[in-house]
């Protein structure tokens, strides 16, 4: 039987609160996911066909647009997978961590569009197939519930639920971006890790210290096929204040179009740039 939106619903909302420039719907059963206009289903991207071009012709402009350059097709591929990939984990992270419910999404589940103005981290449409809660969980008893025993095979779950929705996914960019495995599950590792951090800093209330916690304990290295660990470290200020921040495991290649400028976690980032960054932000 199809799973109830309710069992996802009041995540999603407070997502939306937080981050109303993506919006997240549930179809109905009966209802096809859509696919014409700006809309792109996952299925489409992993067979890394005419579907897939047509996604990087998006990127491909908007690099000419915005930095007056082109881009390598690789570094196009690059930035197009972490436009996709960075909210498509948050359909899986963020029931977890507002619900604790993980649910399902085969590629066959999701269609998503970036070329809407009203949401400019664009629009999924996603049906789950399951969800895993835990015992005593109100939501246990709802079609398409699956009962884990604990906190950890619920972090079993969160992990199996990203890679089997990403790895068709990785496997249509691949050969576009030219990585393959570590190289594209390391990618995967930092959506997953920046995604949640970030959303939860936007949930207020010390819920990005939680995140952080929890990312630790879902990420501690060594579960495959992630690469690494969530990397979180401290660094100290000049007043001595301690600043967060992270290690990423992959690079975006951004500096390919605009050398001077890369991200706080980025690998290619010395220590000293970072507090920079920080400091700035």
């Amino acid at each position: 039987m199809p799973v109830p939106s309710s069992a996802l619903e009041h995540a999603y909302a407070r997502l939306a609160e937080v981050l109303p420039g993506l919006d997240i719907t549930q179809p109905a059963t009966a209802a096809a996911l859509p696919r014409h206009g700006g809309w792109v289903t996952a299925s489409a991207l992993a067979e890394g066909g005419t579907g897939l071009d047509a996604f990087l012709a998006w990127d491909d402009a908007q690099v000419l647009r915005d930095y007056g350059r082109s881009a390598r097709p690789d570094v196009v591929a690059s930035f197009g997978l972490h436009r996709y990939a960075w909210p498509a984990c948050l359909l899986i992270t963020v029931p977890w961590f507002l619900l604790r419910r993980v649910p399902r999404f085969p590629v066959t589940h999701v269609s998503y569009d970036r070329t809407d103005p009203r949401a400019p981290l664009g629009r999924l449409a996603a049906r789950p197939v399951s969800f895993a809660c835990l015992p005593g969980d109100p939501a246990a008893g709802l079609p398409g519930a699956r009962v884990v025993p604990d906190e950890e095979a619920l972090r079993a779950e969160v992990r199996a639920a990203v890679a089997e929705h990403l790895e068709p996914v990785l496997g249509g960019f691949g050969p576009r971006m030219r990585r393959r495995g570590r190289a594209l599950w390391g990618m995967a590792t930092d959506e997953v890790v920046e995604g949640l951090w970030y959303v939860a800093h936007l949930f207020g209330d010390g819920e990005q210290e939680r995140a952080r916690h929890e990312l630790e304990l879902l990420l501690p290295g060594a579960t495959k096929p992630y690469v690494g660990s969530a990397a979180f470290r401290e660094l100290t200020g000049p007043d001595g204040e301690s600043l967060p921040t992270r290690d990423r495991a992959s690079c975006c290649m951004f500096y390919t179009v605009r050398p001077e400028d890369t991200c706080a976690t980025c690998p290619r980032t010395c220590d000293a740039d970072r507090l920079a960054k920080l400091l700035a932000a």
